[in-house]
């Protein structure tokens, strides 16, 4: 008698930084908008763009690229900005995240999933929970809340909390 297991299937929002494709789980992804102005914050972090306005609330934007030390995203028709809800303990971290260009919604099996390649301990990616195989290419899964220190979490909730006035 064969016995059939069963692997989880997830689906995840593939993007693309640079030459890079990277997929985050749906389930972190609120909406994908078009590039709309950013306003800059003074003094803030290289990697926080600014804020957009989000349905009369601030959404802090983050160049991604930045924080993986590339160089700042330069805009064309294809960049936009992936809203995403971050689950840091008991609360939620509302963000956007500029992308190259969004690829696909997939479905990926968690058996096709590789851990992250161990390359040494002066490299630590712990914001790459694995790496999945698609199409003779790699996509790194991402977990964007190991991407940021408390202290730049805390400062991204800080900067989507300006008031409007009326």
């Amino acid at each position: 008698m064969e016995i059939e297991t069963k692997t989880k299937v997830n689906s995840y929002l593939t993007f693309k930084i640079g030459d890079e494709e990277f997929a985050a789980n749906v389930h972190d992804v609120v909406n994908i908008l078009e590039l709309p102005k950013i306003t800059k914050i003074p003094k803030a972090p290289d990697y926080l763009k600014g804020i957009i306005d989000l349905r009369g609330r601030a959404l802090p934007v983050i160049d991604t690229r930045v924080k993986f030390n590339m160089p700042p995203t330069e805009y064309t028709d294809n960049t936009c900005i992936i809203v995403m809800d971050l689950k840091v303990k008991n609360e939620i971290i509302h963000i956007g995240a500029l992308a190259d260009l969004v690829v696909a919604v997939r479905e990926i099996d968690e058996s096709l999933i590789d851990n992250t390649p161990d390359i040494g301990n002066s490299y630590k990616a712990e914001f790459i929970t694995g790496v999945a195989k698609f199409n003779e290419r790699f996509i790194m899964i991402l977990d964007l809340v190991k991407l940021f220190t408390s202290d730049e979490l805390l400062n991204l909730k800080e900067s989507g909390k300006i008031k409007q006035q009326n």
